[in-house]
């Protein structure tokens, strides 16, 4: 049978400063008659976009590559030795405006040219001075299709896209995760938008419909599982972040760290948005009371929730979000994928 010590939760009130409370014998206890204080859970999906058609298999120039050219074989028409990353290579690389430079025909525009259009190309602007030449080009750098690995990849950094690649694929590009890595907090991000995708799904149930492929400029960011926080907002005198030592804390320690203010009207009722994946969560709302006053264990949050405490009577979770809103946008970068594909994207 499970007990609750109501000298221990009269300690905690006097430290948090909380709720009234009505003192009790010392040594009583009493049978915990409900295990969870939530009274409210709404579980909240995000959409996964559809897995699209295969990219186009050629590959097309742009800038930055750099293509080997040889021109009937004769070297003196075909590509200088330049720069390419750690090493010099024999080629002519792309520039900005998507043209390559050679002797005799000097500029060609070739960026979203595949290499048999590039070879095509080449050939007619040397058969202008030369007779029947041939010419073959291929890619020896590839440099115009970057993909960002951040956080705890083995071997983080930029990597370039030479085919299709999908999101497991991608991965892959890092020489895998450190054991650190947080794939519940893992994103992907599109134009500078976290695009809904659950990397965790993808590596560890190996659910293909979030293998979706990779776009020029995708960033894969992958946290690491150290330094854990939950956000604590509304009717407290120190909003913001609460640090969860090993991954522990309680919802009455992250009020007591943010220090209830008791100006709310409606403390008693706390509203939690918590992030499950990057296209799962749920909506909670925690009865106060019920913890206070014995009838519910404590509640553990988990790593990103989003606690609020609010000054007055809320009707609908779309009060709420809209109070918490301004709050929310200051700390975009930090918040869990859920949270900035669900509720920051609101119109």
């Amino acid at each position: 049978m499970k007990v609750f010590n109501f000298l221990t939760v009269l300690c905690v009130l006097v430290l948090a400063g909380c709720a009234s409370y009505t003192d009790l014998p010392p040594g009583m206890v009493k049978k915990v008659e409900s295990l969870s204080p939530v009274v409210e859970r709404k579980v909240v999906t995000v959409s996964v976009p559809e897995v699209s058609e295969v990219p186009e298999r050629e590959y097309r120039v742009g800038f930055g590559d750099i293509l080997f050219i040889n021109v009937s074989g004769r070297p003196e028409l075909g590509s200088p030795v330049v720069a390419g990353g750690s090493k010099a290579v024999e080629g002519s690389r792309v520039d900005g405006a998507g043209n390559l430079h050679l002797p005799m025909v000097g500029a060609v525009q070739v960026a979203g040219l595949t290499m048999a259009e590039v070879q095509k190309k080449l050939e007619e602007r040397f058969s202008r001075y030369l007779n029947d030449p041939w010419v073959v080009a291929e890619i020896v750098v590839y440099g115009s299709r970057p993909v960002y690995l951040l956080g705890q990849f083995r071997q983080p950094g930029t990597h370039y896209l030479d085919r299709p690649t999908n999101l497991l694929q991608g991965l892959s590009l890092g020489g895998g995760l450190t054991d650190i890595a947080n794939l519940r907090s893992a994103r992907l991000i599109r134009d500078g938008e976290t695009w809904p995708v659950d990397l965790r799904q993808l590596v560890e149930r190996g659910e293909m419909d979030q293998n979706v492929w990779l776009h020029p400029g995708d960033t894969i960011f992958v946290p690491d599982d150290r330094n854990l926080n939950v956000f604590v907002f509304g009717a407290v005198d120190k909003p913001g972040s609460v640090p969860m030592p090993n991954g522990n804390l309680t919802l009455m320690q992250a009020l007591a760290n943010a220090g209830m203010d008791g100006a709310g009207d409606n403390e008693n009722y706390i509203r939690i948005i918590r992030s499950l994946s990057a296209t799962r969560g749920e909506l909670l709302v925690v009865d106060m009371q019920q913890i206070l006053h014995g009838n519910a264990l404590p509640f553990p949050l988990m790593e990103g929730d989003i606690v609020y405490v609010p000054r007055n009577a809320i009707g609908n979770w779309n009060q709420a979000i809209e109070e918490i809103l301004p709050s929310l946008q200051a700390i975009s970068a930090i918040l869990q994928p859920f949270v900035q594909i669900e509720v920051l994207k609101r119109d």
